[in-house]
């Protein structure tokens, strides 16, 4: 797949982790380098066999960190691809599903890591990060994630995984039709009740 000459709001990616499917689309026009370079370290496998390494339920989960592969020396949570990014904050909001890019206190400091939120809306993060795509489907994945029983880390919060969760392999393919999630929640709500 040709990145330089495809719309990225064409493509979506699909995060095969150890709990199943993500599959994700993305806002290039809000955040066009975030998007640019999630899709390139996609592509180029470096989003192969790293864990979720920080799970807050109800609020988020945190991957994309080289030190979080297995055989890896540094501490997870710290490391990077190399290089930087310019924020760029926008106004779509961290609610449930939203992929947004982890930094630093530097704003313009993100670089391989990225969050999914898992709570309803994480308000106090809205304009702080970047907000760069959505899960379209897996959410019943993303809930896995977020259950996994978890230890204090070295930071003193509720959030360091007792069960490793990786993400095997990102495949890119051509943005699929599909209900919003809305509907399909919807859809889901009333399949349950009756």
């Amino acid at each position: 797949m040709d990145l330089d000459t495809l719309d990225a709001s064409t493509i979506e990616a699909v995060l095969v982790t150890d709990k199943g499917h993500l599959v994700v689309t993305f806002f290039p026009e809000q955040a066009p380098r975030h998007v640019k370079s999630f899709l390139t370290l996609a592509q180029n496998g470096f989003y192969n066999g790293v864990a979720f390494h920080r799970v807050m339920r109800n609020f988020m989960v945190q991957t994309g960190c080289p030190n979080s592969k297995r055989g890896a020396t540094g501490m997870p949570g710290t490391g990077g691809p190399g290089f930087q990014l310019p924020a760029e904050f926008n106004d779509i909001p961290h609610t449930r599903g939203i992929l947004s890019m982890a930094r630093a206190r530097d704003p313009n400091s993100a670089g391989s890591q990225f969050f999914i939120v898992h709570g309803d809306h994480a308000s106090f993060l809205d304009g702080q990060y970047t907000v760069f795509g959505r899960v379209e489907e897996g959410l019943d994945v993303l809930d896995a994630i977020a259950s996994v029983e978890c230890d204090f880390g070295a930071a003193g919060e509720r959030s360091k995984p007792k069960e490793r969760v990786e993400i095997r392999g990102i495949e890119l393919r051509q943005r699929q039709q599909r209900e919003p999630q809305q509907a399909q929640d919807q859809q889901s709500q009333q399949q349950a009740e009756g």
